[in-house]
């Protein structure tokens, strides 16, 4: 995505490079790192955010193309367009969005389950699968995502991303407690896929912008797919920075699905049929897909 592909046309005195949004997290680093890598990043204006605050940027206008959690893009799918095979999810474990327990799961009805999130897609799924597999419910509370604190005054708690990494492998085996990963627990429920967040384009720019649009996605693609082959020295990067090493990284990093198909279609859309009709949406929710 050279600038000569991406320049506005003659006259148009609008900024010359789509508002793109980065979540600050490491499950999206390898959709970013081989942005530099392929010379695409000066081309666009990249702003990083926590995925609650970027869908909502997407979905005010202060983006054009980001990532938006998929709660977010079921409640905004009239305005929002999804970018095919690009995401994050996972088609089993996850490692990042865990229930961390005290007590069975079957034992928490009317427990306190600390949210240590704002994360409705994460948040949703755990009530989801509490409520409808295990058949409990609990007494839900929001928190800072801090496990030993969750846990002087609840009997399990939600954590996603890196605090869920973090809980996962290192503070839950040190304090004895039993970790659910919420991706395998939907995998063993349902038989699909699961995807936390989608790329979409706002329908608005893409009736405006469709080339930059089209050079967007081709970009993250290329970046992904450079990331996920040279995923050992990612990882490698990553790991002086972060309280994980290297190891652990390029495993999380492959665990990982960042593919959009017909199968996470599949599981997004069997997710807005057990959850639609209480969460904000149709149970038939259209996504519409770029190209499709």
């Amino acid at each position: 995505m050279d600038n000569s592909t991406v320049s506005p046309a003659e006259g148009d005195d609008r900024r010359t490079r789509p508002r793109v949004g980065h979540i600050q997290f490491l499950n999206c680093l390898p959709l970013y790192w081989g942005l530099a890598r392929t010379g695409t990043l000066l081309d666009l204006e990249l702003s990083k955010d926590t995925p609650e605050r970027l869908s909502e940027q997407l979905v005010r206008g202060d983006l054009d193309i980001g990532p938006v959690t998929l709660i977010e893009f079921l409640k905004n799918a009239d305005e929002l367009v999804a970018l095919p095979d690009i995401a994050v999810g996972c088609d089993g474990p996850v490692m990042s969005c865990v229930i961390v327990s005290q007590l069975p799961l079957e034992q928490l009805d009317g427990a306190r389950v600390a949210l240590g999130s704002t994360s409705r897609t994460s948040v949703r799924l755990a009530q989801l699968l509490l409520a409808e597999r295990y058949g409990v419910t609990p007494d839900y509370y929001t928190c800072p995502p801090d496990l030993g604190l969750m846990m002087q005054e609840a009997d399990a708690a939600v954590l996603i991303g890196d605090a869920a990494l973090r809980a996962n492998l290192h503070d839950a085996p040190r304090l004895g407690l039993q970790v659910h990963d919420l991706g395998q627990m939907w995998k063993e429920w349902t038989g699909l896929p699961f995807v936390f967040a989608v790329w979409a384009a706002r329908k608005d720019y893409l009736a405006s912008h469709p080339d930059y649009v089209e050079k967007v996605h081709e970009a993250f693609l290329a970046s992904r797919d450079l990331s996920l082959e040279e995923v050992t020295k990612v990882a490698e990067q990553a790991a002086r920075w972060e309280s994980f090493d290297a190891e652990v990284l390029e495993r999380y990093f492959t665990t990982l699905d960042f593919r959009f198909g017909p199968d996470q279609l599949a599981g997004v859309r069997e997710f807005a049929r057990r959850t639609g009709p209480t969460t904000g949406f149709p149970a038939d929710v259209k996504v519409e897909l770029l190209g499709g």
